[in-house]
């Protein structure tokens, strides 16, 4: 049973205790219809507790046996007080007390408390930031785990809503899904929420439904916990210049407003802390370092244990990785970021081209798998119109050769899993592939290279 559900019963028999001396006095002052009606109220109520537990604990609870045997001492006296036979009041309340307190311990000891976790993904392919946390709570008998992905949406350059984009069908098949709009968190209250967007309305870009903002969630349960969606480069604390460009990602609602902040090490941790202190004054320092837990990133976790042995590789994939002797190729992860889009502008629209001309001549030896941000859509598309026309045309057109593996699906992991090497945009996908023993080679929007048959 849920915690608050097992406060209810709780509540519940302490108020019964109330109305027996009630009842007690009423006999004593020779008032038998207050008595007999107060005994219908402890009535009603003991029938509506008995179905409510055995909604939750199912038929044979202990407690609703129990119950059943108070019903009848209350009935017993009712009828008592109803033929006006002589009955002594004290003796009478001690025989309901007493099968209250039966009520009162078995409420106590044979109803156990079952908790409940909620996991409030948006994008699809951002759920390894929260799965081995959610495999964890699933494993654990006394966790009713739910995973509920949220709609998001595209915002105008106004900061308008746009097209609404929900992602549910899109999670592995393991996962359970329950969707958003039947979950009644005001009657479900979850212990935990968990989190991995932390921007409620500051981003300009998308945002989540205002329903699951940070500051809107934190009425729904006791506990909400943010866990960051990406990987940043490990910060040294001591160095100001790394901890400065964290700043922004600490400084955001969802650090505010979660009750624990779970972060990818201890370095990154330390720079949270002291970020969040300098904002705030040094004596909250206890607070944030309590709330702020370098446990590590589940998104580590998932490449630890996803295996190129245990994926299922599209078909129209195959051909592209294998040779025709069934030998495999190389398979270079190339991965493109809204940022460095936003900061070269057409200059890397012409380096992922020269990028693809360059593989495109070397195809029968490498396979070049490009994943390309998902948010660069929503992104382009809102800053940079134009931008987003021509840089469309050129994955149009990559897509249409089919010379290489276009990947917008939500498994990053497959991608880290199958590649050899990443090539491409500094990201949190440098550190996971090297957490993976990948090689890593940043790309360069100002250099261009010939490709072998020029």
């Amino acid at each position: 049973m849920r915690r608050t559900k097992k406060r209810l019963a709780e509540d519940f028999a302490a108020l019964l205790t109330q109305t027996h001396a009630e009842i007690k006095k009423s006999m004593e002052e020779d008032n038998p219809a207050i008595a007999m009606g107060l005994l219908e109220q402890c009535q009603d109520g003991a029938v509506k507790l008995g179905n409510m537990i055995e909604s939750e604990e199912g038929e044979g609870a202990p407690t609703v046996t129990i119950l059943e045997d108070y019903c009848e001492s209350v009935y017993q006296l009712y009828e008592i007080l109803r033929t006006d036979l002589p009955t002594d009041p004290v003796s009478a309340y001690e025989n309901l007390c007493g099968s209250l307190s039966l009520i009162q311990k078995s409420i106590q000891n044979d109803i156990k408390i079952s908790k409940e976790a909620v996991f409030l993904p948006y994008k699809a392919s951002m759920w390894d930031s929260l799965e081995s946390v959610w495999e964890a709570a699933r494993e654990d008998p006394d966790w009713d785990v739910y995973v509920i992905p949220i709609p998001y949406y595209d915002r105008a350059p106004d900061g308008s809503f746009r097209e609404m984009h929900y992602e549910g069908d899109q999670y592995p098949d393991q996962v359970p899904v329950t969707r958003y709009d039947t979950f009644d968190f005001s009657a479900h209250m979850p212990d935990m929420i968990f989190i991995h967007n932390p921007y409620d309305d500051l981003n300009y870009v998308t945002s989540v439904h205002p329903f699951f903002y940070s500051k809107n969630l934190k009425k729904y349960t006791e506990k909400l916990v943010y866990i960051p969606y990406f990987i940043l480069n490990d910060p040294d604390p001591r160095n100001t210049t790394a901890a400065e460009n964290i700043r922004h990602f600490c400084d955001v609602p969802g650090v505010y407003n979660a009750d624990q902040v779970i972060v990818q090490s201890e370095n990154m941790r330390q720079v949270y802390v002291d970020i969040l202190t300098e904002k705030t004054g040094e004596d909250t320092r206890p607070y944030w370092e309590k709330k702020i837990l370098g446990l590590g990133s589940p998104k580590y976790d998932k490449v630890a244990t996803t295996r190129e042995s245990d994926l299922t590789i599209p078909e129209q994939w195959k051909d592209i990785l294998y040779r025709p002797d069934g030998s495999r190729k190389k398979v270079i992860l190339y991965n493109t970021s809204v940022g460095a889009l936003l900061e070269k502008d057409e200059q890397m629209l012409e380096k992922i081209e020269n990028v693809f001309h360059i593989f495109k001549s070397r195809q029968e030896d490498v396979a070049l798998l490009w994943r390309p941000h998902p948010l660069i859509k929503a992104t382009i598309s809102s800053m940079r119109p134009r931008l987003w026309e021509k840089y469309q045309k050129l994955a149009d057109r990559y897509r249409a050769d089919g010379w290489g593996i276009y990947d917008d699906s939500a498994d990053l992991d497959r991608a880290i899993a199958l590649c050899d090497a990443y090539y491409g945009d500094g990201s949190s996908l440098v550190q996971l592939c090297q957490k993976a023993g990948k090689p890593v080679m940043i790309q360069d929007a100002e250099i261009l290279e010939a490709a072998e048959d020029d």
